[in-house]
């Protein structure tokens, strides 16, 4: 099998897209995400299965640049007004499901023989979800405008500040590793930090929207100018000590006050997924099957922790701060697998040789368990909800105030006599009871969402 491929890039090139194309499509008759499929795909590509994957400087070329594809489409996300408008419910239970998930990960790991720095590394990449793998499951549900879908976004945006910070501080600690003036290789790079930052302000300022309405008349253009817009920055991420991936979501950044960001989202996302197989393939070449072989007692532990541990602590905060037991398990099913970015931290770990080989191994398996396995308890969450609602009365306050049911009461406390009562207000109820009201009929609606019940 190797020496068929061994002549030409182009064939083993070719070899790998065809594996990459036959694993995705198992993934989609087990009815698991695209990510799953890539993932073992890079498994079977590298050296302890087919070992297709020789040509390690072109595979590594096209494996960054799809981690710069990726992050400029997350920091496409985070639109500065966007962040100021984060919910309380949002901040609340983003920063307390990371906190939880990164302290008692960090005492699962050490409690396993792990060392202190590669204990905090797996900690936090059991932190972050996949937003990818989110929204489409709650978008294939038709579940991303429901309360818990909304609720859900907004604690993954605060996911993925999160991955910003942690992204920095691994790139302040590789200067700090890399040369013998620690500080003043710090200082180098909060100087060229600094600069970055206030030219990405300028852009938003006074050219982003401006350019990307120019382009906008040639959808391939705009296409063109993004892909370009996001190599660029990474490139010069990577030049000033930044890394090309705080360089590449920086992009992003600049990019995401303008009208046209989801237009530029759309164009890009399936090229995002093209290179992310070449960066699954690259990660595959690393991974050792004996090592992971002995790690899966390890890797099941971590993956029962963060399949189990990560919904209840969502239950939990979200109880507290008045909301149904039902909207907090959905809410809290979404963040029960780790994401892409956790081991592409953990690969930024192994280059930078902060942790070895064997710990990206143990992330890759929880990865593939907890991404599969929360993939079907997404699909059929309310099944679980109602197995489980017993047992989650304990996270529900006596008074779910955030959810209370005031729409039957008239404007002066009186008790409403509704002609129709419309079950379910969708995007189809909305518009059948608004066409009730307008023919002079009252109408008592009744659905789990407070806000749409309110209106």
């Amino acid at each position: 099998m190797t020496e068929l491929f061994a002549g030409s890039v182009f064939y083993e090139i070719a070899a790998l897209l065809a594996l990459g194309a036959g694993a995705g499509l198992v993934a989609r008759l087990l009815h698991q995400p695209l990510i799953v499929g890539l993932i073992g795909a890079g498994i079977l590509a590298g050296p302890g299965v087919l070992d297709i994957a020789r040509s390690d400087v072109h595979i590594e070329l096209l494996s960054e640049l799809g981690i710069a594809v990726l992050l400029f489409l997350v920091g496409l996300k985070l639109d500065i007004g966007l962040v100021r408008s984060l919910g309380a419910v949002a901040l609340a239970t983003g920063l307390g499901q990371v906190t939880f998930t990164a302290v008692i990960g960090f005492a699962l790991c050490l409690a396993l023989g792990l060392d202190t720095v590669t204990s905090l590394y797996v900690a936090v990449a059991l932190t972050f979800s996949s937003t990818i793998i989110i929204v489409k499951l709650l978008s294939d549900k038709r579940e991303i405008d429901s309360l818990h879908g909304r609720i859900a976004l907004g604690f993954l945006i605060v996911q993925d500040i999160v991955v910003v910070l942690a992204m920095v501080v691994v790139s302040a600690m590789a200067v700090g590793v890399g040369q013998a003036a620690a500080l003043g290789g710090l200082l180098q790079v909060a100087a060229g930090g600094v600069a970055m930052l206030v030219f990405v302000g300028l852009v938003i300022r006074f050219v982003a929207e401006p350019l990307t309405a120019r382009l906008a008349g040639s959808p391939e253009l705009l296409a063109g100018f993004a892909i370009g817009w996001a190599a660029l920055l990474a490139a010069i991420g990577d030049m000033v000590g930044l890394g090309k991936e705080l360089g590449g979501l920086l992009a992003g950044v600049s990019l995401a006050s303008t009208s046209f960001r989801e237009a530029i989202s759309a164009r890009l996302s399936s090229l995002r997924d093209f290179l992310l197989l070449f960066f699954f393939i690259a990660l595959g070449a690393r991974l050792d099957l004996g090592d992971m072989g002995e790690q899966l007692g390890a890797a099941a532990l971590l993956s029962a922790f963060v399949l189990i541990g990560n919904p209840l602590i969502v239950v939990a905060i979200m109880g507290a701060m008045g909301y149904r037991r039902r909207t907090g398990f959905l809410a809290g099913l979404t963040v029960a697998q780790i994401s892409e970015f956790s081991l592409i931290l953990m690969a930024m770990g192994v280059t930078l040789g902060h942790v070895a080989e064997p710990a990206l191994g143990l992330v890759t398996l929880v990865g593939i368990a907890t991404i599969t396995l929360s993939t079907y308890m997404i699909q059929h969450s309310h099944r679980l909800t109602a197995w489980f609602d017993g047992p989650l009365r304990i996270f529900e306050r006596a008074h779910p105030w955030r959810e209370a049911a005031t729409a039957e009461d008239g404007p002066h406390g009186q008790v409403l006599h509704p002609d129709v009562v419309l079950f379910g207000l969708g995007r189809f109820g909305c518009a059948i009871a608004e066409n009730l009201r307008q023919r002079g009929y009252s109408v008592l609606g009744v659905d789990f969402d407070p806000e749409v019940v309110r209106a």
